[in-house]
């Protein structure tokens, strides 16, 4: 698809490709298997904390990705699973993210397989990442077998990404690595693991009996500390009474006529 054509023009004829690839989507597609659901949510979280880190990563859940073709009339048409996109500017994707109109292409892209419902052709995926999109980084994860593939795009093809000491997976420009934990792919960023947020919930709850319990400690101690002072007090009036029945009376002066000599 040329992109010498007007801007408006453009976005219209990719519009009409994402309508008419959406109709011809069987309704396999749109199924999901329960390892897929939960491995994407994971990641979805995760970024959620990224993007509010930095303003430059946008993520996209399921976002058709359309993109010129040589010699060819229609637009090469691709979803992953997600998809991370590093820009400064604001994204204008809609029902597509249609690669020339947008400031930036796919950076790194994340498909999660699962034996009982493939859903997509992921091969054909790859080859697209890598030939046509050239997308710099391409996460493939089997949620069954708790296989991960991390690739990095050399400028000709996919090589894989070697673990580094901790055994995770790095994406320097994202400042991020990834490894499977518990049976799910996780990100770390800085060096820190992104929490999820029944973590966060978890986290949070066992400040508050910390708080609570700090709350009633402090409670007691206060108590104790009145209960206490009203006993000091009580105790000195006692022994202010008690100094004053040990004390001997006053003198008398006889007030009596006096004897004569």
């Amino acid at each position: 698809m040329a992109t010498t054509r007007p801007r408006p023009l453009v976005a219209l004829a990719y519009e009409e490709a994402a309508q008419e690839y959406l109709r011809s989507l069987p309704l396999a597609h749109f199924m999901e298997a329960t390892p897929q659901a939960t491995q994407r949510k994971i990641t979805l979280e995760s970024s959620d904390l990224l993007s509010a880190r930095r303003a430059d990563v946008h993520v996209f859940n399921e976002l058709l990705v359309q993109y010129p073709r040589q010699r060819q009339r229609r637009p090469g048409q691709v979803v992953p699973d997600n998809m991370v996109v590093l820009a400064d500017e604001p994204i204008e994707a809609e029902t597509s993210f249609n690669v020339p109109l947008e400031p930036a292409g796919p950076f790194w892209v994340l498909e999660y397989v699962s034996k009982h419902n493939k859903r997509k052709d992921y091969e054909k995926s790859f080859e697209q990442y890598e030939r046509e999109l050239k997308v710099p980084y391409y996460l493939v994860f089997y949620p069954e077998a708790e296989d991960l593939t991390l690739y990095r795009h050399n400028g000709k093809k996919y090589v894989t990404v070697k673990p580094d000491k901790h055994g995770r997976y790095p994406i320097p420009p994202l400042e991020i690595e990834v490894m499977i934990l518990d049976g799910w792919v996780r990100f770390w960023h800085k060096g820190r693991l992104l929490p999820l947020p029944t973590e966060l919930q978890r986290e949070f709850d066992a400040a508050n009996r910390r708080a609570n319990e700090a709350e009633r400690r402090a409670t007691e101690a206060d108590n104790r500390a009145a209960d206490l002072e009203r006993r000091l007090e009580r105790a000195e009036q006692e022994l202010a009474r008690l100094r004053a029945s040990q004390q001997p009376p006053p003198n008398r002066k006889n007030s009596g006529p006096k004897s004569s000599p």
